[in-house]
């Protein structure tokens, strides 16, 4: 009898301590706050096409300016001066897109306009990732980066737009 009551009572113990724990934070004031502030981009820019002469940028309508850019001679790195793109990379939660600047062959800065953002996980888990993955691209210089642990799915379509936008800086 003694037995089925300790039994019993660690059963019960063990249900209010798994109920009792807090999964997360709650709140979303301070991961909006972490996050770029950002809105998915149009259709229409979602990938950049680097144009040989000035003028054809110069003269473009102000929705397709942010398509083109001018691209000047190659640095040592490879990599042309300008803004490029990464097409958009479908993950499992939302599709990841990256955008690069490129000045004197080097990655100047790194955004990330489109990413899952749906729900208060999606914002959580990305407000700690995205930042760490930007600055290890400015690090590296390549897309030869560290993936963020708890954010694979995020991570993992960063670094194909991230790739994709790299290639476009070197062609």
């Amino acid at each position: 009898m003694k037995k089925i009551f300790y039994a019993l009572m660690a059963t019960v113990t063990g249900l209010v301590l798994l109920f009792s724990y807090r999964t997360s934070l709650g709140g979303g004031t301070e991961t909006a706050a972490a996050l770029p502030a950002t809105t998915p981009a149009p259709a229409s820019a979602q990938r950049a096409t680097p144009s040989a002469s000035p003028s054809a940028s110069a003269s473009a309508s102000p929705s397709s300016a942010a398509a083109t850019q001018t691209q000047a001679a190659p640095a040592s790195s490879g990599l042309a001066d300008g803004t490029y793109t990464g097409s958009a990379a479908n993950t499992r939660y939302g599709p990841v897109q990256v955008q690069i600047t490129v000045s004197g062959g080097v990655v100047t800065d790194v955004q990330v306009p489109v990413y899952p953002s749906e729900n208060g996980r999606d914002q959580q888990i990305n407000s700690r990732a995205l930042p760490v993955l930007v600055k290890e691209t400015l690090a590296a210089q390549s897309a030869d980066i560290d993936m963020v642990s708890g954010a694979t799915y995020t991570s993992d379509g960063y670094l194909t737009s991230l790739q994709s936008a790299l290639n476009e800086a070197h062609a």
